[in-house]
């Protein structure tokens, strides 16, 4: 798969907005980019890290306290960082800061509890065609920039629901949305949702993984120029 933007994307949700913001623009360091409004009931701050998007997504309606997706850590390389400094959110969500190069890390990582190993590594490195790579834990994923580490759990939760409390889905920026989601599905993974239009901002899909953890695919205008057209713009 190739990437459209050098970066992954991470989204979490929310009904604890005020605090929320405080913690991800004062404790973790983040630089507010904009609100996006996605439907009634729904808003999406949008805060960057190094070039990924941290999708706060606020609920006005209350969310699901279901079991927690397999995205167990948001992992950020931070220069001035002496020693790891791990962190909580308002809402029990994890990240940690690290130096640049700490475990291979150099842009963002997302740390992950897989069932399955082996089914991991095939569907990122065999399906997806990902380089691996090793960290401290065990294997490891480049995705442009960033990373995706995986520990094993057997007791990694399947199937988790997408509007629910915690980070729920990452984001790969691609430039032909149709194309790369057909390709997936003609390679058996599982389709989350179809291709479709959001206005003039993006055209986005859904895949998951092995545990059906949510992979959203999207062309987004600031990236690619157009919906449409192959034009390449700044990365946002």
């Amino acid at each position: 798969m190739q990437l459209a933007k050098p970066v992954i994307d991470i989204g979490l949700s929310t009904n604890n907005l005020e605090p929320m913001l405080r913690f991800w623009q004062q404790e973790a360091g983040l630089r507010f980019d904009h609100v996006l409004p996605v439907r009634r009931g729904q808003k999406q701050y949008r805060h960057d890290a190094l070039g990924s998007v941290i999708k706060l997504n606020h609920h006005v309606e209350p969310l699901a306290d279901a079991a927690p997706s397999g995205y167990r850590e948001l992992i950020i390389a931070r220069e001035g960082v002496a020693e790891p400094r791990s962190l909580v959110d308002p809402d029990g969500n994890r990240v940690s800061l690290v130096a640049p190069g700490h475990d291979g890390i150099t842009q963002i990582a997302v740390a992950m509890g897989v069932r399955d190993l082996a089914a991991h590594r095939r569907f990122y490195g065999d399906i997806l065609g990902f380089a691996e790579q090793s960290w401290s834990d065990g294997p490891a994923f480049r995705l442009g920039d960033s990373l995706i580490l995986l520990r094993e759990d057997r007791a990694a939760t399947v199937d988790p629901e997408r509007q629910a409390h915690g980070w729920r889905y990452i984001t790969f920026q691609v430039a032909d949305i149709d194309a790369v989601h057909g390709e997936m599905r003609s390679k058996g993974v599982r389709e989350g949702l179809a291709p479709v239009t959001l206005g003039d901002v993006a055209r986005i899909s859904m895949i998951l993984d092995p545990d059906g953890n949510w992979i959203e695919l999207s062309r987004r205008a600031s990236i690619v120029g157009s919906l449409s057209g192959d034009k390449p713009a700044s990365h946002r």
